[in-house]
């Protein structure tokens, strides 16, 4: 179900996206509004889950970590309990950032961060040894040519 948003919700929502640090003070004033009720249009865009969270986005490659890859993984089952338990398997590696599951031939895709190629490698032999894992194809990133980690907004 689509949220019913006015025009200071998608304000504070767009305000947000490019600064997840602003005050509550500061991000009233943007929106044209008071603090008090900023504050509570906040909590209610959060208590709906339509605001999901506060993070800081790091530079992986300047924490040392100088692998960016994806794999595609075909399970041999595509029963729900056999798709939830890859699901659940994946959200406990690290080395996981992101997890999809895709229509057409291949059931996931994983976004990757290693160390490095070793890393990577070890985690790809226990990925192709997982249970109802038929296939792994990997990829390796050359360059990020576009991050956007924000929801396009003005596109609505």
């Amino acid at each position: 179900m689509k949220a019913r948003l006015d025009q200071i919700d998608w304000k504070i929502l767009r305000e947000l996206q490019v600064d997840g640090r602003i005050t509550n003070v500061e991000l009233a004033k943007r929106v044209g509004i008071s603090a008090p009720p900023c504050l509570r249009r906040v909590r209610a865009l959060e208590e709906a889950g339509i605001i999901r969270g506060y993070r800081t986005l790091l530079d992986e490659k300047s924490l040392g970590f100088d692998v960016s890859a994806f794999a595609y993984v075909s399970l041999a089952s595509q029963a729900e309990a056999d798709l939830i338990a890859f699901e659940e398997r994946a959200a406990d590696w690290p080395i996981v950032r992101e997890c999809y599951m895709l229509s057409g031939e291949v059931d996931f895709l994983l976004k990757c961060a290693a160390k490095d190629l070793r890393a990577f490698q070890t985690f790809i032999i226990e990925l192709t040894g997982a249970t109802n894992v038929r296939s792994v194809k990997t990829t390796l990133t050359i360059r990020q040519s576009k991050y956007e980690p924000a929801v396009p907004l003005d596109a609505l």
